[in-house]
């Protein structure tokens, strides 16, 4: 893939009271490059309970081809590729939810846990021309 149609790609996760951090950040660093930065930010529940906001923004076209890559192992691309146009919304976001157990097996599923966002690039910024843009990229990667 030679130029990649994404200004960043957003990636969070929760670690909660009965969690394992150390586990959560592995399951989110087996989506990130190797060594890459996690942004940390501790919280409190409702109940007191602390909870740990672990997130990373993926600015650099390498590594958000090792991003897409990863996606590109979902046993579902081709469904995924057929829903951006639910996917992608009017501000030229694509979302994507990634299960935190199976990303910690180093295995990529959707499910819950990981929240992805990335913001699609498209000139001009209309719905239509991000869908078009992403539908390539996931296609070029899937490949």
């Amino acid at each position: 893939m030679a130029s990649v149609p994404f200004h960043y790609i957003d990636l969070r996760t929760f670690c909660y009271a009965t969690e394992d951090q150390k586990r959560v950040e592995a399951a989110l660093r087996n989506v990130l490059p190797d060594d890459f930065p996690l942004d940390r930010v501790e919280n409190t529940g409702h109940h007191g309970d602390r909870i740990v906001i672990l997130s990373a923004r993926v600015e650099r076209a390498d590594e958000m081809r090792h991003v897409l890559d990863r996606l590109s192992e979902l046993s579902n691309i081709d469904t995924i590729i057929d829903e951006l146009d639910e996917r992608i919304d009017d501000n030229c976001s694509f979302f994507l939810r990634l299960d935190k157990q199976q990303a910690f097996s180093d295995s990529i599923e959707l499910g819950e846990g990981i929240t992805l966002r990335a913001k699609v690039e498209a000139y001009p910024a209309k719905h239509e021309k991000a869908v078009a843009n992403a539908t390539t990229a996931l296609e070029q990667t899937s490949v």
